[in-house]
């Protein structure tokens, strides 16, 4: 369903009608087994935003329908792309509060592990945390400062930033670390890996740090990025000059994924034992 032509925005009509009952449930299946492991994983606000979305409904979402109910909470919306996007028009919807998906899902044989990102990681990884006020801002804010980084030739740093947080983000909380990101939400494997395997490296969040470690994205994560509070995110997101840091960092080497630095806040020191290819 991803070969349909496009607006000039990209966007495309869903068809949600077209969607086979073999494609609904394999949405089924994968909300069915990510909902069983992420109580106790996942942070609250991704668990309150399932629950408030009613994502699992009888297959996969009419993106008509979901929008009414996020737009009610947070404003947002989520408009139908056929894959990936190209970085100004990504940022111009994350801007304008419009979070692009795609509209095709994975085949049965594909459960475990989808190079592209497909319905199912889009809209159960990303938008119940678009239902949360503050992480909502977050993402606006971060398309603002994408349609700024494009001139100043920093797109690679600010993709680590939502590599880091948006993508595989942890959450330190009361109860121990836990998941926001989209990547480890929607993957069975990585659900557990991220916050009970001693491999990896969990640091605390350190924006200039962040921005300075490059990311694989065939592996299970070496290194993830503990944030104190979704406000904290969104705090130092709008109140940094980027442009001042960029030029910093263009004077920087990068660091290697698993280097730990003497400043750095550790959660946990990985062993590293563990670098194979994520479900």
């Amino acid at each position: 369903m991803n070969d349909a032509p496009h607006a000039a925005d990209y966007t495309i009509p869903q068809g949600w009608e077209h969607y086979t009952q073999a494609e609904h449930d394999t949405w089924l299946t994968l909300y069915d087994r990510q909902t069983k492991i992420l109580p106790g994983r996942a942070c609250d606000a991704f668990l309150h935003g399932l629950a408030a979305l009613d994502l699992r409904g009888t297959g996969i979402p009419d993106f008509r329908a979901l929008s009414e109910k996020l737009r009610a909470l947070t404003g947002w919306q989520v408009v139908a792309v056929p894959g990936l996007v190209p970085d100004d028009v990504f940022f111009e919807h994350l801007a304008n509060r419009r979070f692009p998906a795609g509209n095709f899902i994975r085949r049965p044989d594909q459960l475990d592990y989808l190079q592209e990102p497909d319905v199912f990681h889009d809209v159960f990884g990303h938008v119940p945390m678009l239902t949360d006020p503050v992480f909502a801002d977050y993402m606006q804010a971060y398309g603002q400062g994408g349609l700024r980084a494009g001139g100043l030739g920093s797109l690679s740093r600010l993709a680590r930033l939502y590599w880091y947080t948006v993508e595989f983000g942890l959450l330190r909380t009361a109860g121990g670390l836990r998941i926001y990101g989209a990547g480890i939400v929607s993957s069975a494997t990585e659900t557990v890996f991220a916050v009970e395997d001693a491999s990896p490296h969990r640091l605390g969040f350190d924006l200039r740090r962040l921005m300075r470690t490059p990311y694989r994205i065939d592996d299970f994560q070496q290194v993830y990025f503990v944030v104190d509070s979704l406000q904290d995110l969104l705090d130092v997101t709008v109140n940094t000059d980027f442009g001042p840091l960029y030029a910093d960092l263009a004077a920087s080497n990068d660091l290697a994924i698993t280097d730990i630095l003497p400043d750095d806040q550790i959660f946990t020191r990985g062993s590293q034992a563990r670098v194979q290819v994520v479900a």
